[in-house]
Protein backbone atom coordinates (compact mmCIF):
# COMPACT_ATOMS: atom_id res chain seq x y z
CA UNK A 1 0.00 0.00 0.00
CA UNK A 2 2.90 2.39 0.73
CA UNK A 3 4.34 1.70 -2.73
CA UNK A 4 1.02 2.67 -4.29
CA UNK A 5 0.81 5.76 -2.07
CA UNK A 6 4.22 6.92 -3.30
CA UNK A 7 3.07 6.45 -6.89
CA UNK A 8 -0.06 8.52 -6.20
CA UNK A 9 1.99 11.35 -4.72
CA UNK A 10 4.43 11.32 -7.63
CA UNK A 11 1.49 11.45 -10.05
CA UNK A 12 0.20 14.59 -8.34
CA UNK A 13 -2.50 12.84 -6.30
CA UNK A 14 -3.62 13.15 -2.71
CA UNK A 15 -2.84 10.59 0.00
CA UNK A 16 -4.21 10.71 3.54
CA UNK A 17 -1.84 9.18 6.08
CA UNK A 18 -1.56 8.85 9.87
CA UNK A 19 0.78 10.75 12.14
CA UNK A 20 1.03 10.64 15.91
CA UNK A 21 -0.98 13.90 16.10
CA UNK A 22 -3.79 13.71 13.50
CA UNK A 23 -4.22 12.29 10.00
CA UNK A 24 -2.72 14.44 7.26
CA UNK A 25 -3.88 15.06 3.69
CA UNK A 26 -0.69 14.75 1.68
CA UNK A 27 0.47 16.19 -1.64
CA UNK A 28 3.90 16.52 -3.23
CA UNK A 29 5.24 19.78 -1.76
CA UNK A 30 7.28 20.44 -4.91
CA UNK A 31 4.26 20.13 -7.23
CA UNK A 32 2.27 23.37 -7.37
CA UNK A 33 -0.67 21.81 -9.19
CA UNK A 34 -0.98 19.02 -6.60
CA UNK A 35 -0.86 21.54 -3.74
CA UNK A 36 -3.53 23.70 -5.38
CA UNK A 37 -5.76 20.62 -5.57
CA UNK A 38 -5.09 19.93 -1.89
CA UNK A 39 -6.22 23.45 -0.99
CA UNK A 40 -9.34 23.08 -3.14
CA UNK A 41 -10.32 19.75 -1.55
CA UNK A 42 -9.93 21.16 1.96
CA UNK A 43 -11.56 24.48 1.07
CA UNK A 44 -8.52 26.15 2.59
CA UNK A 45 -7.71 29.83 1.92
CA UNK A 46 -4.63 30.20 -0.30
CA UNK A 47 -3.04 32.58 2.22
CA UNK A 48 -3.18 29.99 5.03
CA UNK A 49 0.14 28.07 5.05
CA UNK A 50 0.52 24.31 5.45
CA UNK A 51 3.27 22.19 6.95
CA UNK A 52 5.71 20.19 4.85
CA UNK A 53 6.42 16.73 6.29
CA UNK A 54 9.82 15.08 5.88
CA UNK A 55 11.24 11.61 6.34
CA UNK A 56 13.48 10.62 9.23
CA UNK A 57 16.63 10.98 7.15
CA UNK A 58 15.87 14.50 5.93
CA UNK A 59 18.34 17.32 6.54
CA UNK A 60 17.16 20.81 7.44
CA UNK A 61 19.80 22.36 5.19
CA UNK A 62 18.25 20.71 2.13
CA UNK A 63 15.03 22.70 2.57
CA UNK A 64 15.99 25.76 4.64
CA UNK A 65 18.60 28.53 4.78
CA UNK A 66 19.88 30.75 7.60
CA UNK A 67 19.02 28.02 10.10
CA UNK A 68 19.21 29.21 13.70
CA UNK A 69 20.81 27.35 16.59
CA UNK A 70 17.36 27.04 18.16
CA UNK A 71 15.97 25.28 15.09
CA UNK A 72 18.85 22.82 15.08
CA UNK A 73 18.56 22.13 18.80
CA UNK A 74 14.80 21.65 18.71
CA UNK A 75 14.81 19.33 15.72
CA UNK A 76 17.67 17.31 17.21
CA UNK A 77 15.62 16.86 20.38
CA UNK A 78 12.11 16.41 18.98
CA UNK A 79 12.32 14.95 15.49
CA UNK A 80 10.60 12.61 14.86
CA UNK A 81 7.84 14.09 17.00
CA UNK A 82 4.96 16.56 17.33
CA UNK A 83 7.14 19.60 16.59
CA UNK A 84 7.00 21.91 13.57
CA UNK A 85 9.74 24.50 13.10
CA UNK A 86 9.22 27.56 10.95
CA UNK A 87 12.42 28.33 9.07
CA UNK A 88 13.49 30.35 6.04
CA UNK A 89 12.68 28.40 2.90
CA UNK A 90 15.49 27.44 0.54
CA UNK A 91 14.62 28.99 -2.84
CA UNK A 92 13.65 26.62 -5.63
CA UNK A 93 12.56 23.74 -3.37
CA UNK A 94 9.12 23.78 -1.74
CA UNK A 95 6.55 25.61 -3.87
CA UNK A 96 5.10 29.03 -3.03
CA UNK A 97 1.57 27.63 -2.72
CA UNK A 98 2.47 25.96 0.58
CA UNK A 99 3.72 29.05 2.36
CA UNK A 100 0.91 31.54 1.80
CA UNK A 101 3.29 33.82 -0.09
CA UNK A 102 5.92 33.87 2.66
CA UNK A 103 9.64 33.13 2.41
CA UNK A 104 9.29 30.84 5.44
CA UNK A 105 7.99 27.30 5.74
CA UNK A 106 6.92 24.97 8.54
CA UNK A 107 8.77 21.63 8.54
CA UNK A 108 8.08 18.50 10.58
CA UNK A 109 9.18 14.87 10.85
CA UNK A 110 6.20 12.92 12.28
CA UNK A 111 6.64 10.12 14.80
CA UNK A 112 4.49 7.41 13.25
CA UNK A 113 5.96 4.28 11.62
CA UNK A 114 3.60 4.29 8.64
CA UNK A 115 4.10 8.01 8.01
CA UNK A 116 7.87 7.60 8.16
CA UNK A 117 7.72 4.61 5.84
CA UNK A 118 5.76 6.69 3.33
CA UNK A 119 7.92 9.79 3.63
CA UNK A 120 11.20 7.88 3.44
CA UNK A 121 10.01 5.98 0.38
CA UNK A 122 8.78 9.18 -1.30
CA UNK A 123 12.09 10.89 -0.64
CA UNK A 124 10.82 14.46 -0.60
CA UNK A 125 8.60 16.88 1.30
CA UNK A 126 4.88 16.18 1.55
CA UNK A 127 2.50 19.07 2.25
CA UNK A 128 -0.03 17.75 4.75
CA UNK A 129 -2.63 19.75 6.64
CA UNK A 130 -5.19 17.75 8.60
CA UNK A 131 -7.29 15.48 6.38
CA UNK A 132 -10.67 17.18 6.87
CA UNK A 133 -12.62 20.13 5.51
CA UNK A 134 -11.14 23.45 6.53
CA UNK A 135 -12.12 24.68 9.99
CA UNK A 136 -13.80 21.45 11.05
CA UNK A 137 -12.78 18.77 13.55
CA UNK A 138 -9.44 17.15 12.77
CA UNK A 139 -9.40 13.38 12.03
CA UNK A 140 -7.68 10.91 14.33
CA UNK A 141 -8.69 7.71 12.51
CA UNK A 142 -8.84 6.60 8.89
CA UNK A 143 -12.62 6.32 9.24
CA UNK A 144 -12.76 10.02 10.10
CA UNK A 145 -10.88 10.83 6.90
CA UNK A 146 -13.22 8.74 4.78
CA UNK A 147 -16.25 10.33 6.42
CA UNK A 148 -14.97 13.80 5.53
CA UNK A 149 -13.16 13.36 2.23
CA UNK A 150 -14.34 10.12 0.62
CA UNK A 151 -14.22 10.59 -3.14
CA UNK A 152 -11.87 13.58 -2.94
CA UNK A 153 -8.76 11.75 -1.72
CA UNK A 154 -7.03 9.19 -3.93
CA UNK A 155 -5.75 6.88 -1.19
CA UNK A 156 -6.11 6.56 2.59
CA UNK A 157 -3.41 4.77 4.60
CA UNK A 158 -4.85 3.32 7.81
CA UNK A 159 -2.40 3.42 10.71
CA UNK A 160 -4.92 3.12 13.52
CA UNK A 161 -5.91 5.85 16.01
CA UNK A 162 -3.46 8.71 16.54
CA UNK A 163 -1.52 8.43 19.79
CA UNK A 164 -1.28 12.17 20.64
CA UNK A 165 -4.57 13.42 19.23
CA UNK A 166 -3.91 17.16 18.85
CA UNK A 167 -1.73 18.90 16.30
CA UNK A 168 1.98 19.61 16.55
CA UNK A 169 3.49 22.55 18.39
CA UNK A 170 4.68 25.16 15.87
CA UNK A 171 7.78 27.17 16.81
CA UNK A 172 8.98 30.14 14.76
CA UNK A 173 12.76 29.82 14.59
CA UNK A 174 13.40 32.59 12.06
CA UNK A 175 14.26 35.28 14.65
CA UNK A 176 16.77 35.51 17.45
CA UNK A 177 14.30 34.32 20.09
CA UNK A 178 11.95 31.44 19.19
CA UNK A 179 8.20 31.96 19.50
CA UNK A 180 5.37 29.42 19.73
CA UNK A 181 2.79 30.06 16.99
CA UNK A 182 0.57 27.10 17.88
CA UNK A 183 0.48 25.16 21.14
CA UNK A 184 0.41 21.41 20.66
CA UNK A 185 1.93 18.10 21.60
CA UNK A 186 5.10 19.65 23.09
CA UNK A 187 4.75 22.18 25.90
CA UNK A 188 6.29 25.63 26.19
CA UNK A 189 8.32 24.40 29.14
CA UNK A 190 9.80 21.58 27.09
CA UNK A 191 10.68 24.03 24.31
CA UNK A 192 12.34 26.42 26.77
CA UNK A 193 14.35 23.60 28.30
CA UNK A 194 15.94 22.92 24.89
CA UNK A 195 16.54 26.52 23.73
CA UNK A 196 17.57 27.80 27.16
CA UNK A 197 15.58 31.06 27.05
CA UNK A 198 11.96 32.13 27.70
CA UNK A 199 9.77 31.58 24.65
CA UNK A 200 6.98 33.95 23.61
CA UNK A 201 3.56 32.54 22.71
CA UNK A 202 1.98 34.24 19.68
CA UNK A 203 -1.09 32.20 18.81
CA UNK A 204 -3.40 34.97 17.61
CA UNK A 205 -3.33 37.87 15.18
CA UNK A 206 -2.08 37.59 11.62
CA UNK A 207 -2.34 34.06 10.19
CA UNK A 208 1.27 32.95 10.47
CA UNK A 209 0.64 29.29 11.21
CA UNK A 210 -1.93 26.59 10.49
CA UNK A 211 -4.84 26.21 12.88
CA UNK A 212 -4.59 29.66 14.47
CA UNK A 213 -7.79 31.28 13.22
CA UNK A 214 -10.12 32.39 16.01
CA UNK A 215 -12.73 29.82 14.90
CA UNK A 216 -11.34 26.37 14.08
CA UNK A 217 -11.61 22.66 14.99
CA UNK A 218 -15.39 23.09 15.23
CA UNK A 219 -18.07 20.39 15.11
CA UNK A 220 -21.56 21.19 13.83
CA UNK A 221 -22.76 21.15 17.44
CA UNK A 222 -22.18 24.33 19.43
CA UNK A 223 -19.34 23.93 21.93
CA UNK A 224 -19.87 25.71 25.25
CA UNK A 225 -17.12 25.85 27.86
CA UNK A 226 -18.28 25.59 31.47
CA UNK A 227 -16.80 25.15 34.93
CA UNK A 228 -17.15 21.77 36.60
CA UNK A 229 -19.64 22.76 39.29
CA UNK A 230 -22.02 24.29 36.72
CA UNK A 231 -22.07 21.66 33.99
CA UNK A 232 -24.95 19.54 35.26
CA UNK A 233 -27.19 22.53 36.00
CA UNK A 234 -26.41 24.04 32.60
CA UNK A 235 -27.20 20.72 30.95
CA UNK A 236 -30.57 20.54 32.70
CA UNK A 237 -31.34 24.13 31.65
CA UNK A 238 -30.56 23.42 27.99
CA UNK A 239 -32.59 20.20 28.05
CA UNK A 240 -35.55 22.16 29.45
CA UNK A 241 -35.17 24.52 26.49
CA UNK A 242 -35.42 21.58 24.10
CA UNK A 243 -31.74 21.27 23.19
CA UNK A 244 -30.02 17.95 22.52
CA UNK A 245 -27.06 18.10 24.89
CA UNK A 246 -23.79 16.27 25.44
CA UNK A 247 -21.17 16.66 28.18
CA UNK A 248 -17.42 16.09 28.30
CA UNK A 249 -15.28 16.40 31.43
CA UNK A 250 -12.34 14.63 33.04
CA UNK A 251 -12.75 12.15 35.87
CA UNK A 252 -14.43 11.82 38.27
CA UNK A 253 -17.38 10.87 36.09
CA UNK A 254 -20.39 13.17 35.97
CA UNK A 255 -22.92 11.87 38.49
CA UNK A 256 -26.24 13.59 37.82
CA UNK A 257 -26.72 14.47 34.16
CA UNK A 258 -30.26 15.45 33.25
CA UNK A 259 -32.44 12.88 31.50
CA UNK A 260 -31.51 12.66 27.83
CA UNK A 261 -28.06 14.25 28.22
CA UNK A 262 -25.31 12.25 26.49
CA UNK A 263 -22.14 11.83 28.54
CA UNK A 264 -19.37 11.77 25.93
CA UNK A 265 -16.69 10.48 28.23
CA UNK A 266 -14.55 11.09 31.31
CA UNK A 267 -10.86 11.09 30.32
CA UNK A 268 -8.65 9.96 33.17
CA UNK A 269 -5.87 12.52 32.52
CA UNK A 270 -4.85 15.25 30.08
CA UNK A 271 -3.04 12.82 27.78
CA UNK A 272 -6.19 10.74 27.34
CA UNK A 273 -8.22 13.94 26.96
CA UNK A 274 -6.00 14.97 24.03
CA UNK A 275 -6.27 11.53 22.41
CA UNK A 276 -10.08 11.44 22.55
CA UNK A 277 -11.02 15.12 22.17
CA UNK A 278 -11.66 15.14 18.42
CA UNK A 279 -13.31 11.71 18.55
CA UNK A 280 -15.77 12.98 21.15
CA UNK A 281 -16.58 16.12 19.15
CA UNK A 282 -17.23 13.96 16.10
CA UNK A 283 -19.38 11.65 18.23
CA UNK A 284 -21.46 14.68 19.21
CA UNK A 285 -22.22 15.34 15.56
CA UNK A 286 -22.96 11.66 14.89
CA UNK A 287 -25.51 11.77 17.73
CA UNK A 288 -27.10 14.89 16.30
CA UNK A 289 -26.41 16.97 19.40
CA UNK A 290 -27.06 20.70 19.35
CA UNK A 291 -24.78 21.70 22.23
CA UNK A 292 -21.71 20.11 23.81
CA UNK A 293 -20.86 21.31 27.31
CA UNK A 294 -17.15 20.90 27.95
CA UNK A 295 -15.07 21.36 31.10
CA UNK A 296 -11.55 22.23 29.89
CA UNK A 297 -8.65 20.39 31.54
CA UNK A 298 -6.07 22.13 33.74
CA UNK A 299 -3.80 24.51 31.82
CA UNK A 300 -0.70 22.37 32.24
CA UNK A 301 1.21 20.06 29.92
CA UNK A 302 -0.77 19.18 26.84
CA UNK A 303 -3.80 20.64 28.62
CA UNK A 304 -2.79 24.03 27.17
CA UNK A 305 -3.22 22.67 23.66
CA UNK A 306 -6.60 21.12 24.52
CA UNK A 307 -7.83 24.41 25.96
CA UNK A 308 -6.64 26.23 22.83
CA UNK A 309 -8.57 23.83 20.55
CA UNK A 310 -11.70 24.05 22.71
CA UNK A 311 -11.60 27.85 22.74
CA UNK A 312 -11.38 27.97 18.96
CA UNK A 313 -14.07 25.27 18.58
CA UNK A 314 -16.41 27.33 20.78
CA UNK A 315 -15.93 30.56 18.79
CA UNK A 316 -18.61 31.14 16.15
Amino acid sequence: MVTRAVEVLREGGLVAFPTETVYGLGADATNARAVRRLFAVKGRPATHPVIAHLGAGAALDEWAVDITDAARALTAAWWPGPLTVVVRRRPGTIVDEITGGRDTVGLRVPDHPLALQLLDAFGGPVAAPSANRFGRVSPTTAADVRADLDGDVDLVLDGGPCSVGVESTIVDCTQGTPAILRVGGITAGEIEKIVGVPVAVRTSGEVAAPGTLASHYAPRARVELVVRDRIEARGAQLRAEGERVGMLAMTPALENPADGVAVLGSPADVEEYARVLYRRLREADALGLGVVLVVPPPDEGIGAAIRDRLQRASTR
